[in-house]
């Protein structure tokens, strides 16, 4: 897994859409007052602050320093640090944890059965686990035309740092790893980006690696603009094309 740079103030300031939609997980949640609870991948701290405020016992952990700075600085008095979800090593002391909740952060780990184990063995026997990720097809519009657009100019198609599975594909990973799957959901969820660069300020926060060794990215992103207006914009906005996989699961009680 490649290190993804993150601009944390860019991610609250432009992008606090990621942090919205992580409402209705908390929902499926359903943490109770006294409940232990692991954000894995908390970005700067918004889920694990309302946990806390519901009188959860929550902790954060998120692979970038920067997020995790930024959440400290928010929030002093969160438990929250930096920890690679692909080493259940670096989950927070104890584990056992009642649940565990994970809010568009799985999508940036190709490594997926790893992150899986860690995942199962940070819950209690009958502990739940409530996620949401990019799903198979998620900004297919976007990423298929910067990848043009990059051919056109004779670069190299870049790696993608993302992994979008199927429900199938997810629903095994998980099962591999352990858990009982309960709910597995994929839908689209056209996403509204704010400003008329919003669609620009997207691709900068999210999709470095298609700007790598472009000369001149100001001019391709107005050039991607334009080869997406008829598709991405409408109502006066930018939308960029989402597909999201939600899925619930629990770590069987033991036997």
């Amino acid at each position: 897994m490649r290190a993804q740079p993150w601009d944390a103030e860019l991610y609250d300031t432009r992008h606090s859409f990621v942090t919205g939609y992580g409402a209705e997980l908390l929902t499926l949640l359903d943490a109770h007052p006294g409940e232990r609870v692991l954000d894995a991948g908390c970005g700067t701290g918004e889920h694990v602050a309302e946990l806390c405020a519901q009188g959860v016992d929550a902790v954060g952990v998120d692979a970038s320093p920067d997020m995790v700075r930024r959440a400290r600085e928010r929030f002093p008095d969160l438990g929250v640090s930096v920890a690679d979800l692909r080493d259940p090593a670096q989950t927070p002391e104890p584990t056992g944890y009642d649940g565990v909740f994970s809010n568009a952060v799985l999508h940036w780990i190709p490594e997926a059965g790893r992150a899986a184990a860690t995942l199962f063995a940070a819950l209690r026997p009958g502990g739940r686990l409530v996620a949401e990720l990019g799903g198979s097809g998620n900004i297919a519009a976007i990423d298929t035309e910067a990848r043009r657009l990059r051919a056109g100019l004779s670069l190299a198609d870049p790696a993608s740092p993302w992994y979008f599975p199927t429900v199938a594909g997810y629903t095994a990973v998980l099962e591999r790893a352990g858990f009982d799957v309960t709910g597995a959901w994929l839908f689209d969820r056209p996403t509204r980006l704010d400003g008329a660069d919003g669609l620009r300020s997207w691709v900068r926060m999210f999709a470095g690696h298609l700007l790598a060794g472009v000369p001149d990215t100001d001019a391709f992103l107005v050039e991607l603009d334009g080869r997406l207006r008829s598709s991405l914009y409408r109502d006066g906005a930018w939308w960029a094309d989402y597909r999201r996989l939600r899925v619930t699961a629990t770590r069987p009680e033991a036997g």
